[in-house]
């Protein structure tokens, strides 16, 4: 039985290991936390649980083939409790609001009587939501292993999106927030995805969540990758938590196994790559094996930025709050780093109440990172780089109390990362938690996943494709083993 070993036990880890393992392989996970997970995961600070992952995940629809892997995985179960939500996110400017509901009749109708004279731009905006409801990311195979059928196939599924990319494609969504005329409705456009973007993507993720595609499994994150660990395990898979993998062995062009910082060797038929992939790269392989998509992709960051948060957790009395879900508002400038930030946003955790003492609920507030904030907090010194993050801290627990001036005296600091954070626990380039950002006018990102110059080496892993994210982390580990299949 041929052994296949998978560096990184996140999720594109474990969904590799399900596949390698029911295939018939021999496969064990190293992986350098003292948890399984990866990103997808969860921390209990004061009694609370802090969920870092999911705000909602893409492939909960029965029926579609992104549900049918989450199943296969274990991530999700065939009677899965989901969270109820009627609405995707709120929008203030001031006191005036708006919200994408997940009924986008009653989104239409709100925009409307909000703004009459944004009419055209309105319906437009909710017809090409309706037509991206079709819109499902291919998980059967990967797209370079499709025959003329699959296309077939996939082309008659989503008849639809090529309206959609014909309209939204070739414009971001600042220039999306820039056809309409009311601020709230211009600032609704911007809020949830970097304004970067291109505006299609926006309108997918709408309409991802309001076709019920994109709803919230029970328990969040930790439980969902604790479920595909059990299964993993379950089907004979072993996994190394705390160690730490230093190099891929090579002889000549094929790899031979693992070799950890204490200086063990495991040997290996395939060694497959579960990792950020400049880790991958510049530390276990070597980077003149790099494909020169991703030299080309990480060396131009204005064709294709990288982006991360700056986060906080708070323990807030449930009676204080008699908001719900994720809620964007304006508040008095504050620094981070060399920009000035003026817009945050809350998302409150009520719909989980084991995660908090009774009469307790966490709201989690973020803010945007690039780039450029990742050096500001790279550059900082240990001492500097923790006041910082106590001051961010405070200043926006003062702008949330600015907005929900109920919760005076009925607040508290859980837990702040930041894209340091990422790095530091995940090994993250520059702190992402997505691949990167489809622009306008820039051919969306996407590589096969395998190694130029060795025969046995994989790639699997939520940079494989933009924009990256779980979808793209689970079906990279399947995407990993098929390759695997089909070329031995």
């Amino acid at each position: 039985m041929k052994k296949i070993i998978i560096v990184g036990g996140g999720v594109s880890g474990i969904s590799a290991g399900i596949y390698a393992r029911e295939a018939g392989f021999n496969a064990e996970i190293f992986e350098k936390s003292h948890t399984a997970g990866g990103q997808c995961m969860g921390w209990n600070r004061k009694k609370h649980h802090i969920d870092n992952c999911i705000h909602w995940l893409t492939g909960t629809k029965k029926g579609t083939s992104l549900r049918k892997v989450w199943e296969e995985v274990g991530a999700l179960e065939p009677d899965m409790e989901f969270i109820y939500d009627d609405k995707f996110y709120t929008t203030y400017v001031g006191s005036e609001n708006v919200t994408l509901w997940k009924d986008l009749d009653r989104t239409e109708k709100e925009l409307l009587e909000l703004s009459p004279e944004d009419e055209i731009e309105i319906r437009k905006f909710i017809t090409h939501v309706k037509y991206a409801e079709c819109c499902e990311m291919p998980a059967d195979k990967p797209m370079d292993m499709m025959g003329i059928k699959d296309y077939v196939k996939m082309g008659k599924s989503m008849a639809n999106m090529p309206k959609v990319i014909k309209e939204y494609g070739g414009i971001d969504l600042q220039d999306l927030s820039d056809r309409f005329k009311n601020p709230v409705i211009k600032a609704l456009m911007t809020d949830y995805l970097p304004k970067e973007y291109q505006a299609s993507s926006f309108i997918v993720s709408y309409a991802t969540v309001a076709c019920g595609n994109g709803d919230v499994p029970a328990g969040g994150s930790l439980a969902m990758v604790n479920r595909m660990l059990r299964k993993y395990q379950n089907l004979g898979g072993i996994i190394h938590i705390g160690s730490t993998v230093k190099k891929v062995c090579l002889e000549g062009n094929k790899a031979s196994g693992i070799e950890l910082m204490d200086g063990s060797i495991h040997q290996a038929d395939y060694v497959l790559l579960a990792t950020d992939v400049m880790e991958a790269y510049e530390k276990l392989l070597g980077n003149e094996y790099m494909d020169k998509k991703w030299k080309k992709s990480f060396s131009d960051v204005k064709k294709y930025p990288l982006f991360s948060g700056l986060q906080m957790a708070f323990s807030i009395d449930k009676s204080a709050y008699p908001y719900r879900g994720t809620i964007f508002f304006d508040c008095k400038p504050m620094s981070v780093g060399e920009k000035n930030v003026n817009r945050i946003f809350v998302k409150s955790y009520e719909y989980e109440p084991d995660w908090a003492p009774e009469g307790k609920t966490v709201l989690q507030a973020n803010i945007l990172q690039y780039d450029e904030d990742y050096e500001y907090w790279k550059n900082l010194d240990s001492e500097t780089y923790n006041m910082r993050k106590n001051q961010l801290a405070e200043e926006v627990m003062q702008r949330i109390l600015v907005k929900f001036t109920d919760l005076k005296g009925h607040i508290e600091l859980l837990d702040s990362w930041t894209p340091i954070t990422y790095e530091r626990y995940c090994n993250s380039y520059h702190g992402a938690y997505m691949g990167f950002i489809t622009r306008k006018n820039v051919k969306s990102f996407r590589v096969k996943g395998t190694v130029k110059g060795i025969k046995n080496v994989y790639i699997a892993s939520q940079w494989i494709q933009a924009p990256g994210g779980l979808p793209v982390a689970v079906t990279a580990g399947k995407f990993a083993i098929m390759r695997i299949l089909k070329n031995i």
